[in-house]
């Protein structure tokens, strides 16, 4: 209970602080907004491919601006004050629950917008959106996770983006090969389940990884 209560306590800090610094929200919702309205003067309309594609594409920019920043934030005399209250398993989980939260309510805004001006070509609304947000959370995931890699280096943006590249391919081409079938494209039996275990498979995988990892960064 202790435990729980810690990572709560943590999860709220990073909460207010996002509240209180709202230039931060603001930044991003600014940017998927901008870039979705130029996406919508420069295409216009779009088959359903190239919309599915655009959509996961600016979902990964917008994951890169809203989560990466949670440990980058970090200042070091801060790191080591909380070095002295919490266990790392306690923190690097507050950060993933904040993460994911702020993933959802971003995803949200992401598609809200998508539907407003670029359409809806989905066959399927309710299915695209589950697989907008199990994927939404599994980039909050791996980001949360590179963050904290990176948030140990000098070269952070160039660390992130080394580490980032080979991991969140693979799942990206996942995201948009399952999205696929919300635009009513058939698979062969059982390959859609296979792919959305696989990608939860994936998503636990990454958090096992933080919880066995992180308390080797947190030393340093």
């Amino acid at each position: 209970m202790q435990t729980l209560s810690r990572i709560l306590t943590l999860f709220r800090k990073d909460w207010m602080l996002e509240m209180r610094q709202q230039y931060a929200f603001y930044r991003v919702l600014l940017y998927v907004a901008s870039t979705i309205f130029v996406l919508y003067l420069a295409m216009g309309e779009t088959n359903y491919e190239t919309w599915n594609a655009l959509f996961w594409v600016t979902q990964l920019f917008v994951c890169i601006n809203a989560v990466a920043k949670s440990f980058l934030q970090e200042s070091r005399g801060r790191m080591l004050y909380f070095f002295t209250i919490s266990h790392p398993v306690e923190f690097v989980m507050a950060k993933i629950l904040y993460n994911m939260l702020l993933m959802t309510i971003m995803n949200t805004v992401n598609l809200l917008l998508y539907l407003a001006f670029m359409g809806d070509p989905t066959s399927n609304l309710l299915q695209f959106i589950g697989i907008s947000y199990l994927g939404g959370l599994g980039l909050s995931l791996v980001f949360t996770m590179l963050a904290a890699i990176a948030s140990k280096a000098m070269q952070q943006a160039s660390l992130m983006a080394i580490l980032g590249f080979p991991i969140i391919i693979p799942q990206l081409l996942l995201l948009v090969r399952l999205s696929k079938v919300a635009f009513a494209e058939t698979f062969r039996e059982g390959v859609v389940s296979q792919v959305v275990l696989l990608l939860v498979a994936l998503d636990l995988g990454i958090v096992v990884l933080s919880v066995i990892l992180f308390p080797f960064l947190w030393k340093d």
